[in-house]
């Protein structure tokens, strides 16, 4: 190895970190912010389903070795959040830490406060790990109601009978003919986050899907 190369690997690496919603006064926008006007639609009294947007959240994904105490002990003194094992999510208030793979993990929260709590957990991990800011890439739907469940299970082949899939429960899996991170928030509250890209494609079939149990769009008053 050339003392150019050595010198190289013993810099510390740089990382370009950004803040995706600066002061500006151009309006950040989300994924479906073109369905506004939709929502003033009238809607059911006693909806059977009902469905919105959980808007311009925090979206980090956080990658790195789940067998380390020192990665763990990390995660937890940036986020208030034991790291979750397989399937499960943790939540404190309005974040929440989900399992994702068997080393990444997605912790969602407060829109504005993205760029802080990416600055936390670099401050507070050491080591192989990698914080990826996803926020502009995805969004938060929500489907709540006694038929939610039922439009899953037309949605999506993994199986959501209580049962087998508990409130707590997180799971990645096939919906419609894109793909959801599903996690049961409530007994009939469940959040489905989706990339951006897919989200009007996602949002028009849930519509669709929910039409025969009385669909309330907008987020419960």
């Amino acid at each position: 190895m050339s003392e150019a190369v050595k010198e190289a690997v013993a810099e510390p690496a740089l990382v370009a970190i950004m803040e995706q919603l600066p002061k500006t006064e151009v309006p950040a926008r989300s994924p479906l912010a073109h369905h506004t006007e939709v929502l003033s639609r009238p809607t059911h009294e006693n909806p059977g389903v009902r469905l919105w947007e959980n808007a311009l959240r925090t979206h980090l994904a956080l990658r790195g070795d789940a067998g380390s105490a020192d990665f763990a002990r990390g995660v937890e003194a940036a986020t208030g959040l034991a790291l979750p094992e397989r399937l499960q999510c943790h939540q404190s208030g309005e974040w929440a830490l989900s399992w994702v793979a068997p080393d990444e993990w997605l912790l969602t929260g407060p829109g504005d406060q993205a760029l802080a709590m990416e600055m936390s957990l670099r401050e507070e991990l050491d080591g192989h790990y990698a914080v990826i800011n996803l926020s502009g890439g995805q969004t938060m739907l929500r489907l709540s109601g006694p038929k939610a469940r039922l439009v899953l299970m037309k949605s999506c082949p993994y199986d959501v009978h209580d049962r087998h899939f508990p409130v707590g429960k997180v799971v990645t899996t096939v919906l419609a003919k894109s793909q959801a991170t599903i996690r049961r928030v409530g007994e009939e509250d469940w959040e489905l986050v989706v990339r951006r890209s897919f989200a009007d494609y996602v949002w028009r079939w849930l519509v669709d899907a929910s039409q025969e149990y009385r669909l309330s769009l907008g987020h419960p008053e």
